[in-house]
């Protein structure tokens, strides 16, 4: 990938995608955001264009720049993706930082965000619209599902399962074969000692249940 990028969102997320478009030598052309107050800013040099649905800025993507959506949760990013599925019948790029390392036996989707130092070991399978944090390590033969966000220094051992929509707080350690459930939230600094259920809060170090 070698188009210029527009990055929908101009949050974190968009900043982070920045910095690992730039880590490569990839231009950004400009950040597209549904707060008008920040329209015509500028972020590291880079401008906020206008709107996420302005079809002056739309049309240039699949012909002279490539898209990646920064949203903040899985429902914008869902209703972003399937807008560009749509209406330029393209899917959002990854976004890659150069210091990311990912093997040559791993597989992701579209649209994922590998901050540096964050690291897919072999046979790693993740889906679409992720987020990895700076020095995250997701172990041989973990499958992590779509939309998931995992916080900078967190360790997924070997095997592991996390589905949809699951949040992994900074600094957690998940032991080797456990199974995160869809939307399941682990706190920051968090060390598992089973499987936590679909829907469920977890914090601690052994984990347990937040009531």
């Amino acid at each position: 990938m070698l188009n210029p990028v527009l990055i929908f969102g101009a949050g974190t997320t968009g900043k982070l995608a920045m910095d690992a478009f730039h880590s490569n030598g990839i231009v950004v052309y400009g950040f597209l955001d549904d707060n008008k107050e920040i329209h015509q800013s500028v972020i590291g040099e880079i401008p906020v264009l206008g709107h996420t649905e302005d079809d002056g800025f739309l049309k240039l993507i699949g012909k002279k720049c490539d898209a990646f959506i920064a949203a903040e949760n899985a429902k914008e990013y869902k209703y972003l993706r399937e807008m560009l599925r749509e209406r330029r019948q393209v899917a959002p790029v990854n976004a890659i930082h150069r210091d990311a390392s990912i093997s040559s036996y791993a597989e992701i989707g579209h649209g994922n965000l590998l901050s540096a130092g964050s690291r897919l070991g072999p046979f790693v399978q993740m889906g679409s619209g992720c987020i990895l944090h700076a020095n995250a390590v997701i172990q041989t033969g973990a499958k992590i599902g779509e939309y998931v966000q995992i916080g900078a220094g967190s360790c997924i051992g070997a095997d592991v399962q996390v589905e949809d929509g699951a949040f992994i707080g900074a600094g957690v350690t998940i032991p080797d074969g456990f199974r995160i459930g869809k939307n399941a939230s682990v706190g920051a600094g968090s060390v598992l000692i089973s499987d936590v259920a679909a829907s469920t809060r977890v914090f601690g170090y052994p984990a347990q249940k937040v009531k």
